[in-house]
């Protein structure tokens, strides 16, 4: 899906907030130069591991927050936030941050809770008491009432994203949503999770899109050169 938007092969990619780097080792399957960062030491550790493990000479990791990132200005093709913006501290910081080090035209790919989804993946926090699961219709709660709920994750709204790259050196080309896969519903109910699945495929190419569980944006670092022309 990835690919659709930003090519891989022979680019320098940038996973923020890479988890244990199942990512960043995809990336580089797919002939890149594949970079993880994250903010929690234990996992960069077991990601560069299995890495080590896996002989995958064309994998990096280092620790580091959205909102400074340790690379020189213009320095990546494609930077990658997959289901991560919710949970920095400061998401326009961050993509400050991205504007900065991405190269003119690189692109960046966002994977981002939506607001319009009817369940709360992120579980809720009730009398300071956590509650794991997917919540129902808490995301299309008031705003104040919503984010007292789930204080340790944001969810956009189809606008939010113009908004937060306004005075950026960024512009979408491309936003939408995407509903999960729920392969473990189909590895467990068989033809009614085959069901459920198809229906979401179906649904992300109507308008029934705009209820998917995350919004899928591609931002692309505009060349700001002056051309020069000679009188």
């Amino acid at each position: 899906m990835i690919e659709r938007y930003a090519a891989l092969q022979g680019r320098r990619v940038l996973d923020l907030g890479c988890g244990l780097g199942e990512y960043v080792r995809a990336f580089a399957r797919q002939g890149a130069d594949a970079i993880g960062c994250d903010i929690e030491p234990a996992r960069l550790r077991e990601g560069l591991e299995r890495s080590i493990s896996g002989d995958w000479e064309h994998t990096s990791f280092l620790a580091a927050a959205g909102e400074s990132l340790p690379f020189g200005d213009e320095s990546l093709d494609v930077v990658v936030l997959n289901e991560v913006i919710e949970h920095v501290s400061n998401d326009r910081e961050t993509l400050r941050e991205v504007a900065r080090v991405l190269r003119p035209d690189g692109r960046c790919v966002i994977f981002a809770p939506n607001r319009l989804y009817p369940f709360e993946t992120h579980g809720i926090y009730l009398r300071k008491r956590y509650i794991f699961g997917n919540i129902p219709l808490v995301n299309w709660l008031p705003s104040p009432l919503r984010n007292r709920l789930v204080p340790h994750a944001r969810a956009y709204r189809h606008g939010d994203w113009g908004k937060l790259i306004d005075g950026l050196n960024l512009e979408i080309i491309d936003h939408t949503y995407v509903y999960p896969g729920f392969d473990n519903i189909e590895a467990r109910l068989g033809a009614l999770g085959r069901a459920v699945r198809t229906f979401c495929y179906w649904a992300e190419g109507n308008p029934l899109r705009r209820f998917g569980l995350s919004h899928l944006v591609i931002l692309r670092r505009r060349d700001m050169g002056i051309s020069v022309v000679a009188s």
